[in-house]
């Protein structure tokens, strides 16, 4: 009897996965993100009667655990002590929160249903949850596009942390569960362990240690560690993260875990459409908090653009948190525990983030092209002074540009100006990429591909030929329209990693791709053969 029971709980999650996969296939068909159809598929399924279950929600968690444990992998402290970070998050806590408890009362005032149940308190507490932009929303979009090292990716993931630190910062006031004596005893051993944790990821190579080892640091140095020191466990995994990540191997750690993540955040998205309690009342006040969203992103735009950052680093980054926030229901369920607030909050916040799941994922899409419409008007309110991210860059006297300086941009790069030295440039998103190659006294500057206001800025007159090497297709693509835009009319190159994406690239005019897979075989193959017959 036991083993049927077991066999019938497994096959739900069979279930919810294959529904899950019918809906994001089908999303995707139509040039959609995925997690769309994941959680379409979780409120379908709620629909049907059916309920989460604890091993599906035991893999959302993980998902989310080695999510933030991946984010740390990426992010440098000193990203989070920049001012165009901590000062719009900050900011927008307070400003969202105020805005949001304002709006609450204000409907309240006017006895709508669930609105006229929220005191001063709880109204905070609600604008509170509502304040919050989802990191597991935002790292997947940048994910897909390829966009986590851009300027736009950092600010946005920056915002994020600080949130998310905040977040912490209240359930620990909330609940009353306050760090222990072993918290001590953390902030003491991981600084003097950190070179130990750094010889045992080099000894783990490439193979299938690699990703146990994060799994290990995130899940059990990190998340339990913390939890028994009386932390957030999630903030162990992403502090554990950002330990690692100043190690060169840290990117290739992150790689390791790239699919395993993704495949446990379906649970994620499916829990969401899963766990709300679709009520008419819940229905009708998210689509109202829906219609106000609009604020809370310009209040993102106006807030980076005050601190310096250019008009389509401000507006990405606004589109990237466009969105309310897993955490919202979290700050909820605290407040519906102790009472503050109705459990029907509870679905109203669910309901609200899976639909801007579904706004902001076509958006985010055509970010840039929106960009292109509104920057007149944008530019208009744009400061004068530039960070060093975003100054212009001078390709003078430059006949061959690459783009993406990774493994097949170095190669090329060191080839061409073995046979013609001072005629070739690199250009990469990456600062730490940037740095590497300059202390080698190599010409690669810092600029993003995707940026149409750099082709703006770009002066490629003396430039012959185009080389795309960055690691996403999709970058490759819109750099080549941007090119194409601009005026170029020389040779271009670029990279692919499958056939379709060749022909894509030809039909779009580039006159010679080169795909990694069967290149990578074919100069191993000249290689030996030189080594045998010469």
């Amino acid at each position: 009897m036991l083993n049927q029971f077991r066999f019938i709980i497994l096959n739900m999650e069979l279930l919810f996965f294959a529904v899950a996969f019918a809906c994001g296939f089908s999303i995707y068909q139509l040039k959609l993100p995925p997690l769309i159809g994941f959680l379409m598929a979780g409120f379908i399924l709620n629909l049907m009667g059916h309920q989460t279950t604890d091993l599906l929600t035991q893999l959302a968690d993980l998902g989310v655990t080695i999510l933030l444990f991946s984010i740390g992998l990426k992010l440098k402290v000193g990203n989070l002590v920049k001012p165009q970070v901590w000062g719009p998050a900050t900011l927008h806590i307070v400003l969202s929160t105020a805005f949001f408890a304002s709006l609450l009362l204000l409907l309240g005032a006017a006895s709508l249903p669930l609105f006229s149940s929220l005191d001063t308190s709880s109204a905070l507490l609600v604008g509170f949850a509502f304040s919050f932009s989802s990191t597991v929303f935002a790292v997947k979009v940048l994910e897909e596009r390829g966009e986590m090292s851009a300027l736009h990716g950092k600010i946005a993931i920056g915002i994020l942390v600080m949130q998310d630190i905040f977040a912490v910062i209240f359930l620990a006031v909330s609940t009353g569960k306050i760090p222990n004596i072993w918290a001590l005893g953390l902030l003491v051993a991981l600084p003097l362990f950190r070179p130990i944790m750094f010889w045992v990821l080099n000894r783990s190579k490439h193979g299938e240690l690699l990703p146990l080892f994060g799994f290990f640091f995130a899940l059990v140095i990190g998340y339990h560690a913390f939890e028994f020191a009386g932390l957030k466990g999630d903030l162990g995994a992403l502090i554990i993260g950002m330990m690692f990540a100043p190690h060169k191997k840290a990117s290739e750690l992150s790689k390791s875990l790239l699919n395993v993540k993704d495949i446990l955040l379906v649970g994620f998205f499916l829990n969401i459409g899963l766990n709300a309690n679709i009520t008419p009342n819940a229905l009708l006040v998210a689509v109202m908090l829906i219609l106000v969203l609009p604020i809370k992103v310009m209040l993102y735009y106006l807030l980076t653009n005050f601190f310096r950052l250019r008009a389509r680093t401000s507006l990405l980054s606004a589109f990237t948190l466009s969105n309310y926030s897993e955490f919202g229901l979290i700050v909820c369920a605290v407040a519906a525990s102790t009472g503050l607030i109705t459990s029907d909050w509870l679905a109203v916040v669910a309901i609200a983030v899976s639909i801007t799941f579904v706004i902001a994922s076509p958006l985010n899409k055509r970010a840039n092209e929106l960009y292109v419409k509104l920057e007149p008007w944008l530019l208009k309110f744009e400061s004068d002074k530039r960070l060093e991210e975003e100054l212009p860059v001078n390709l003078t006297d430059t006949k061959i540009v690459i783009f993406g300086m990774g493994r097949i941009g170095t190669g090329a790069y060191e080839t061409i100006e073995a046979s013609h030295p001072g005629k070739v440039a690199g250009i990469d998103i990456k600062p730490e990429v940037v740095d590497k190659h300059v202390k080698r006294n190599r010409r690669v500057l810092l600029a993003d591909a995707t940026d149409p206001d750099f082709w703006q800025r770009m002066n490629h007159s003396d430039v012959d030929m185009v080389m795309l090497a960055m690691p996403k297709h999709m970058q490759n693509i819109f750099a080549l329209e941007q090119l194409r835009a601009s005026g170029f009319s020389g040779r271009v190159s670029a990279i692919a990693y499958y056939p379709d994406q060749q022909r894509e690239l030809e039909e779009m005019g580039v006159e010679f791709t080169y795909n990694f897979y069967l290149e990578a075989g074919s100069g191993f193959a000249e290689h030996v053969s030189q080594k045998i017959f010469n």
